[in-house]
Formats: C-alpha cells, structure tokens, sequence
C-alpha cells in the first residue's frame, strides 16, 4: 500500500496502538516485532479487540480486508510519520511551525519537560510523552501531532552513530539542542569522540537545513560542534543571551537569572546543581519564542519533577532524593559531588550529616566499562558516608570494601531492616538496575 493511502486511513483513524492490551475501538495497530516478540501473531487478536485495521509484514492466516500487508511494519510506521511531519510544512511566505529537537548524554528529559512548561503556557506545544524517544516512540510522537499545534518538542534518544540522522530525516527539525556530550553509551558510540559525532548529527542537520540551535556556552566541545548553523542562540554562566548561576542547592535548586528584563530569580523542585543548564535552557527558548516572563518563571517554579528523576522525596523520618532513571559516568559523578555538598535539616534546627549512597551499576559502556565503575569508587572514597550500597553491574568487578548486593530487591530488603532516622538518601543508577524498587 503506498504510503499516502495509508495516510488518508490514519487521517480517519488516527489512534495508533503497537500493544493489544491498549487498543480502544477504532485505532490502527502497527503489528512491531523485536528480538523476543512478533506483534503479527496478534493482528487478529488487535483486529477482536476493535482495531480498525492491523498493519503487519507477514501474513495474518486468513483473508481479512482489514489487515494491511507491507513489506516492513517498523519503516512503514516511520514513513508515516514522515509523511505527517511534512503535512506541517508551509510555504516560504508564511512562518514555519518550531520543531524543537533535543538530544545529548544528560538532562535532555528533563530539559524537555521544563522547556514544554514554559511553551504551552503560551502556545499549543506538543511534546514525546515520558521516554518515547526512540525508534518507535518518536514516529509515535509525531503521529499525535494535531493540526492545531504551535510548537513540538521531540526527544531524540541514541546509543550509535547513525541514529540522530536518521531521526532528523523524518522528524525535520527547525530548532535543536545537545544538552552536552558525555559518557553515556560508549559502548554503542565507540568512544568519548564517537558520542560526540553522533550527537552531532542533529547539527548537522541545522547546519544543512539553515536551522537554529540553542548552545550550552559553557561547553567548548558545543561551540565548535555548533560553527556553521546559521542561528546560535547562546546560554550559560557567562557570555551568553541568558546566563545564571546557582544561589541555592538546599535542598532546590535556586537560580539567579541575568540577561533579562523581569526575570530574577527562580525558585525550583529540582534538585542538583547539575540542573542549571537545563533550567536556563528552557528560559532562554521562552524568551527566544517571546514567552512573557511571568509565564516563564511560573512554569519552571511549578514544575514538578516525575519518573524517578531529580525527586525528593521524604518518607519515615529520611529525605530521599531519587534519580535513578538513567545513570552514566558523568551523570553519576555529577550527582554524587552534589550530593556530597548538600546541607538539609531534618526541622528548624537540626542539620542532617548523616547520608547514604546507594548506586546501581551503570550500562552500556563496553570496554570502559570496569574502569568507570573504579572511578566511581575512587570518588566516593574522598568523602565519608554513613553508609554506601553497591548494586549489580560492574560494581562487583572492582576494588571497594562497601556493602554490594546483585540487585535492587536485596537492596530494599537491607534497607528495610537499618530504620533510617534523620537521614539523607540518595538513590541513582542504570534504568536496568530499577533502583527505585528500593522505596517499594
């Protein structure tokens, strides 16, 4: 079937589906298939469940003139997409609709969620729902793209060369972000270098499209990653359009903003130093696309932060902070010095000294993978914790003498039993390890 009949079914029945249990009546199913499923086997089941119709690349067993036979579902669902994101595309006299991509090793769903705070106060901004930001969550993300929308924001995630390219090509971006470049995916990336030139990719879709990217001065390797896009907007601590620093980490992270008119400073739910670019990300794109600074400044400070990341959370007596969605080496160290330097109270008098780290092994880092696991323990031997827990991973490949368990359930159990009183947690590692099972 080509892909503009298709398109003029989704248009009709523009609810997709890739899992059965969710089908609602009327919806398309796009039948995947991966290394431990093939959706094909449950087109029929789709179809019984009130599918419209279920698209699949091997034959469904019996004659049904609604179920749509391709050559590649996966492909074909992203070709649809494609088709749809062109459907916004205006012509030269009229401005074009802001596609904002946002990629990078750290911070970029939580930039993302700051920077659709701040742009749906004041426009119809849609948006990757949680973490949808790969293959199959990107195409989906766009087909839920309305024609009403003002502003998008697609989350682009990555782990080799290659992919962020082949996401710009059918998400066609106007706008774009590499929050930074660090040692997330060296595995997948081949290096330090090798993350580097993929993320980077999206630039040099800007850069060949006379697209516009938001720059993290700071960060030398970005500028140099950023030379030839014809519009850089700058943000950072110095030399930038909008720049801030941190006047307070204790335990939210407050921001002092210079660079503009009425903004101030911003009082935060975030927690971590290692958020101020990502906070003055999201002012910068709000004062670039001419949101009121009120609006700004009440987005961000009524943002609450979600799924396991930047939370701080206060159970029996303790102060948790969980950020255990995602862990690499630079996110890792980052939320450890943090959390090295922060000074809570456990009411008005009583400062909490007492603190626990209890970190997940991180993934997806081949080679390196045992020597930055070693560096980790090198850095939380420079400071003195009440107690240090070790779970999965490499950490039961190097040196240490702290407490290590194989998974996040003896963890919780081994939690349970020490009754924690005035005490602060933090909890962070690899969405593998599932850390946050801990507080189950």
């Amino acid at each position: 079937m080509e892909i503009t009949a298709l398109y003029d079914i989704f248009l009709r029945h523009p609810g997709i589906q890739t899992d059965t249990r969710k089908i609602i009546p009327g919806d398309l199913f796009f039948a995947l298939k991966g290394p431990n499923f093939n959706g094909n086997q449950f087109a029929l089941t789709a179809l019984k469940a009130g599918a419209a119709y279920a698209i699949v690349d091997e034959p469904a067993g019996e004659n049904n003139d609604r179920v749509i036979l391709v050559d590649d579902v996966l492909s074909t669902l992203q070709n649809l997409a494609h088709h749809h994101r062109r459907q916004f595309l205006l012509s030269s006299s009229e401005k074009q609709i802001p596609f904002i991509a946002i990629t990078g090793s750290n911070g970029k769903t939580t930039s993302k969620e700051l920077i659709h705070a701040v742009l749906s106060t004041t426009y119809k901004t849609y948006t990757t729902e949680g973490n949808l930001n790969n293959h199959i969550g990107i195409p989906l993300t766009l087909l839920k793209i309305k024609p009403d929308v003002e502003m998008a924001i697609i989350e682009m995630g990555a782990n080799h060369q290659l992919e962020i390219a082949g996401y710009c090509e059918y998400c066609m971006p106007t706008h774009g972000v590499i929050t930074n470049c660090g040692k997330a995916h060296l595995e997948g990336f081949g290096g330090e270098e090798g993350i580097r030139k993929g993320k980077g990719e999206l630039f040099d879709y800007l850069r060949r499209y006379h697209g516009t990217a938001f720059v993290m001065w700071n960060y030398s390797y970005l500028r140099e990653m950023s030379k030839g896009i014809p519009a850089i907007i700058r943000y950072g601590t110095t030399e930038a359009t909008i720049t801030g620093s941190v006047i307070s980490s204790a335990p939210f992270l407050q921001v002092s903003i210079t660079g503009s008119n009425s903004l101030d400073t911003i009082k935060t739910n975030l927690v971590g130093e290692y958020n101020l670019p990502n906070v003055l990300l999201a002012v910068t794109i709000g004062k670039y696309f001419e949101v009121p600074d009120e609006k700004i400044k009440s987005a961000l400070e009524n943002y609450l932060p979600a799924n396991s990341r930047s939370q701080l959370i206060e159970k029996e007596g303790n102060k948790i902070i969980l950020d255990a969605y995602n862990a690499n080496p630079t996110s890792m160290a980052a939320a450890i010095e943090n959390f090295s330097k922060l000074i809570l109270s456990a009411g008005t008098v009583k400062v909490i000294t007492d603190k626990v780290l209890m970190l997940g092994g991180m993934m997806e880092l081949g080679l390196e993978s045992i020597a930055e696991h070693q560096k980790l323990i090198e850095l939380i031997n420079k400071n003195n914790w009440k107690q240090v827990v070790l779970v999965g991973g490499d950490f039961k490949q190097v040196t240490h003498n702290y407490t290590y368990f194989e998974n996040a359930e003896q963890a919780r159990d081994w939690f349970i039993d020490q009754h924690f009183q005035d005490t602060v947690i933090l909890i962070k590692g690899s969405r593998s390890t599932n850390m946050e099972k801990v507080l189950e």
